[in-house]
Order: structure tokens, then sequence, then C-alpha cells
């Protein structure tokens, strides 16, 4: 088996293919990995922490988060709840160079290797696509020009639910829906102050 992408998901199906006997290759670059158990009593007290750090201290007002921000955009995100050190005790073999093509039906390595895989499971989450957008409010970066989902120089226009939108949780529940609240009060003041008096009064 091939399992294409080396983030948290990949890693898991990795990991309980290997356990269940299966020759199984894990390919894709390893972006580290939390370093505890999250099923052992300790994960209890740490996952506080980094909840906070990740929602207050990893923002777009700190130096260290707005650095973070293009790192966590470019790739997937660490393994979770296997290690390296569990993959390999449950025999996945781990190759970095990611998978490139294919070659008479095998799945082709981008070092050349061909993979002899009877199955491939893809594991390489999304790539956003804003080609849809005919106005030019998407950055070199191919993320949008935007400020914690408002778009300055196209009034009106709106994200919510992007990677790193405003802090290291806008990828989590309780992040994104800070971010949706931030955009809405942001909206809803646009259209308070298009219905105020002055302004009806200003375009009649």
């Amino acid at each position: 088996m091939l399992v294409v992408g080396a983030s948290h998901s990949g890693g898991d199906i990795a990991y309980e293919a290997g356990l269940a006997g299966h020759p199984t290759v894990l390919s894709g670059q390893i972006h580290g990995e939390v370093p505890f158990d999250i099923e052992r009593r300790p994960a209890h007290v740490v996952f506080p922490v980094m909840y906070f750090l990740a929602k207050h201290v990893l923002t777009l007002r700190t130096p260290l988060g707005r650095k973070l921000r293009p790192e966590i955009r470019r790739h997937g995100g660490p393994l979770i709840r296997v290690k390296r050190a569990d993959l390999t005790r449950a025999g996945v073999e781990l190759a970095a160079a990611r998978t490139a093509g294919v070659r008479d039906g095998r799945p082709v390595l981008e070092d050349g290797r061909v993979v002899e895989a009877a199955n491939v499971v893809w594991c390489t989450g999304f790539r956003q696509d804003f080609s849809w957008i005919d106005l030019p409010v998407i950055g070199d970066d191919g993320w949008p020009l935007e400020t914690r989902g408002v778009v300055p120089s196209s009034p009106g226009l709106y994200f919510a639910g992007l990677a790193f939108q405003y802090a290291f949780a806008s990828m989590l529940v309780g992040g994104a829906g800070r971010d949706a609240e931030y955009v809405v009060r942001h909206l809803s003041a646009r259209a308070a102050a298009d219905r105020s008096p002055e302004r009806v009064l200003k375009t009649a």
C-alpha cells in the first residue's frame, strides 16, 4: 500500500495499515510531530496550554505569529497521534520523496522510484482555488490580500475559514468562530453605515 501525504491523517492511516500487516510506504515530507502522546493523561494538561498559545499568542499581532503564518500555509501539519518511531515500529517505510506521477500503472516518486502498490490512499488535503474571483485581490503567494477576512481594496468582499486567517487556531472550530464573528461585526457595521441618514441623503 502507498499512502500519499505525510501529515497527521496520512500518518494515522499508514500506521493502522502497518499494524494490520500490510507492507506500507508513506510518501511525503514529515513536518514535525506533537512531542507528547495525546492519548495519555499529561495531554489533558498540555492541550489547554497549547490551545491558548494557538488562539492568543500565535496571531498576526505577534512577531512569532506573523513569522509562522507563511510556513503554516505552505505545507501540511505535523504528526499528531502517531510519531515517526510509531510508524517505524509498525513496519511503515518512510519515503520523503513526494508522489509525482504514474508509470505503467504504478505510482512514481519524485526520486524516480516506482512503488509496487496494489492500493493508493491519497491524504494530500486540499488546495484553495480563488481563480473564480475576478478581482485583483490575490497575492503572489496565492492567498487573498485580506486583513482578518476583510478585503480593504474591495469593500463588501470578505473571507472566512482561511488557514491562519488571524491565528494558528483559525483552522480549529474555536478559532474559525472568532474569525467569522469579526467578519460579521465588520459587515454589520458597514451595512449600518450604508443605512445612516447622512449616507442616504448623500446618495439620493
